[in-house]
């Protein structure tokens, strides 16, 4: 397997007076919309939110869909625990966004875009609209008919999956929609759609700004590019770092970890925890595991009892209850390893228990539902006798 060693990039936070986003835009509108969708494509960009969708196949399918209405959003409901990177990017480069959006607004045909942030993420709203404002007037100067607005969600984080929020923006209660149809045919106001979250948009700034060969040529073959990482925990180096993709989980610890780590939570309470043991086999990358962003490290003190704990406290209050398999399910997950730890239940429990989360997998509605299994399993195969003791 392909791999690359830890190496630090700078393009998301970089700077080039010479090629300002707004520059980069005048340069790209150059360009025909099909061109633009072959850079895309072929710099091998997938969403950086963690699920990996081809970004220029999105854009692609949007386009090519028959409607005189069409939308652009933003994703900056960032509430995966332990992932603060959109935060960051949203305060010091927003102005890389807004061109993502408008470049893909040119791409696509939409006249409207929105940014919906996350509740929490309030206090940037202020300096947010002003910059916006300066970048909405920048383009009527240049006749581009196109604006971009701000929606501010209410602190859910079923909404960040993206048809709750649709639903959520359309002043309706926060839940995830059927699918398909996908965002790209029916997404907000049942209008086609491309939503990508912070980071993407950026990306497809930057590719557009340095081009697709450049940017191909970090990472690896099934993980082109660099990512930005949110490192927090048992870490001498807590913060942000960008990073190219495809780098071996142990380069990772060796640079963040404090000598004594024994897990790694990639990507955030929905993702896999990782020991010690696989560290040295483990890729963080799409042909590995893939990550929203979050790198928790947990050291010996630490409790997996006690974190998988609080993960299925989380999901247990952040599910939407619109589906049995994850309102149940998160409830009945949580009361069973609480009944093993207290000696209620028998050890072998825990099998029966791994096996609601695979049904949760399949019948689960959304990813909140489906994803629970992901750190439970890969907890309680690795831990177990920390939940038994």
């Amino acid at each position: 397997m392909e791999q690359k060693q830890l190496k630090r990039v700078d393009l998301i936070f970089e700077w080039d007076e010479k090629n300002t986003p707004i520059q980069v835009l005048d340069k790209t509108l150059q360009k025909t919309p099909d061109a633009i969708i072959l850079e895309m494509i072929d710099s091998g960009l997938k969403g950086r939110g963690g699920a990996g969708f081809p970004t220029g196949l999105k854009w692609k399918f949007t386009r090519n869909e028959d409607s005189e209405v069409k939308y652009v959003i933003c994703n900056a409901d960032e509430g995966e625990p332990g992932t603060f990177k959109d935060r960051e990017i949203l305060d010091r480069v927003p102005e890389k966004i807004f061109t993502g959006m408008a470049i893909c607004a040119y791409v696509i045909g939409a006249k409207e875009g929105y940014i919906y942030l996350r509740a929490e993420y309030n206090f940037l709203l202020k300096s947010l609209q002003q910059k916006l404002d300066k970048f909405n007037q920048q383009l009527k100067e240049r006749q581009i008919d196109f604006s971009i607005y701000l929606r501010s969600g209410s602190g859910a984080y079923v909404c960040g999956e993206e048809s709750a929020l649709f639903e959520s923006m359309e002043g309706k209660r926060g839940e995830p929609r059927n699918k398909p149809p996908y965002p790209t045919v029916a997404g907000y106001n049942s209008k086609p759609t491309v939503i990508n979250n912070v980071e993407t948009l950026v990306y497809t700034c930057e590719i557009c700004r340095m081009g697709a060969e450049k940017f191909k040529a970090l990472g690896t073959s099934d993980s082109r590019g660099s990512k930005v990482f949110s490192v927090s925990g048992d870490t001498t180096k807590p913060g942000i770092y960008e990073l190219e993709l495809g780098m071996p989980l142990k380069d990772f610890i060796d640079e963040f970890g404090d000598d004594d780590a024994k897990a790694v939570q990639v990507g955030g309470a929905s993702g896999h925890c990782v020991p010690r043991k696989k560290f040295n086999d483990t890729i963080i990358g799409f042909e590995g595991i893939p990550t929203g962003g979050s790198m928790m490290i947990f050291n010996s003190s630490r409790s997996m009892y006690n974190v998988l704990h609080d993960y299925l406290e989380f999901f247990t209050e952040e599910s939407c209850g619109q589906c049995t398999p994850c309102r149940v399910g998160c409830q009945q997950l949580l009361k069973g390893i609480e009944a093993v730890k207290k000696g209620e239940r028998p050890p072998t429990y825990l099998e029966d228990l791994k096996k609601l989360t695979l049904t949760m997998k399949i019948a689960a509605k959304c990813g909140l539902g489906q994803s629970v299994a992901n750190p439970f399993i890969s907890i309680v195969d690795n831990f177990k006798e920390e939940i038994i003791y």
